[in-house]
């Protein structure tokens, strides 16, 4: 008897439901081989917006990262702490800090790309790479239809 036969059918044709219990095992895929290299996953989202985008506020990163403010400032504590971010006064706004990525920083962010292309494998193994574009692209559809919807609520 498999795993699914204990899981009843009306569950396993739910898409929130399979999404959810794609979404456990992708997290904890995820969260342990970052773990290995003693990173967390919001550091990967900080260091990411801010090669992307450039110096940036706190504020900012957040958006750009989908952090929420207390998560942002854990960030960057820990990543100024290890030397892969700065953090200085904004020159025009001296309340504000500006978020900065250092050399040591996108060296970090590369390995951390190579942890997340192993992880992205791990997790999508039984799919081709057809299947696999045509998984993001789904889902991303589905992303953008929401974040649209809640954004347009929020108004």
């Amino acid at each position: 008897m498999g795993a699914d036969d204990l899981t009843p059918k009306a569950l396993r044709q739910l898409p929130s439901w399979l999404l959810g219990q794609t979404s456990v095992h992708a997290h904890r895929l995820l969260t342990g081989a970052l773990s290995a290299e003693d990173a967390r996953p919001y550091h990967y989202r900080v260091l990411a917006s801010l090669q992307e985008f450039g110096p940036a506020s706190q504020v900012e990163v957040g958006g750009h990262a989908n952090l929420d403010r207390s998560d942002v400032v854990a960030a960057v504590d820990e990543l100024v702490d290890r030397g892969f971010v700065e953090r200085s006064a904004d020159p025009v706004d001296r309340r504000r800090n500006i978020i900065t990525i250092t050399r040591a920083g996108r060296a970090h962010l590369r390995r951390l790309e190579k942890v997340l292309a192993r992880v992205q494998d791990e997790l999508l193994s039984p799919l081709s790479s057809t299947q696999r574009k045509e998984l993001i692209r789904l889902l991303s559809r589905l992303l953008e239809h929401h974040n649209d919807a809640a954004r347009e609520a929020s108004r």
